[in-house]
């Protein structure tokens, strides 16, 4: 069996109406310091989202879920956050804020693979 490694994971939600604080799960943030992982998954379902309302812009929201998965790669292309440290990069994803995209608290866990893992939390939280 291999040695499991310590990892840490956010829900991302988009919140149409901040002031309602309802939410919509659509993607997954995960970093393993020992691996050095640092990766994210998400999935834009437009009917449920457009169901809070027609004001919602999906390109916009895409958009930034793409910058977000640039941040995760690190290196000038997830601009100055990607030129942080792993660590760094991971708290600033994952920070409160009161903006449509946010994420859940961070959570622990222990797995062999995060990439597997990153599969895993996707699939039961997102999908």
């Amino acid at each position: 069996m291999p040695d499991n490694i310590s990892y840490e994971y956010a829900i991302i939600r988009v919140v149409p109406v901040v002031e309602r604080e309802e939410f919509i799960n659509v993607g997954v943030i995960v970093y393993a310091k020992r691996k050095r992982f640092l990766d994210m998954k998400y999935h834009i379902d437009k009917e449920r989202l457009t169901a809070f309302g027609d004001q919602i812009d999906i390109d916009l929201i895409t958009n930034y879920l793409k910058a977000w998965k640039l941040v995760c790669q690190g290196g000038k292309i997830g601009g100055a956050i990607g030129g942080l440290e792993m660590h760094v990069r991971f708290r600033w994803l994952t920070a409160d804020r009161s903006s449509i995209i946010q994420s859940s608290a961070t959570h622990p866990g222990l797995c062999a693979d995060p990439d597997l893992m990153l599969a895993d939390i996707f699939e039961k939280y997102v999908l």
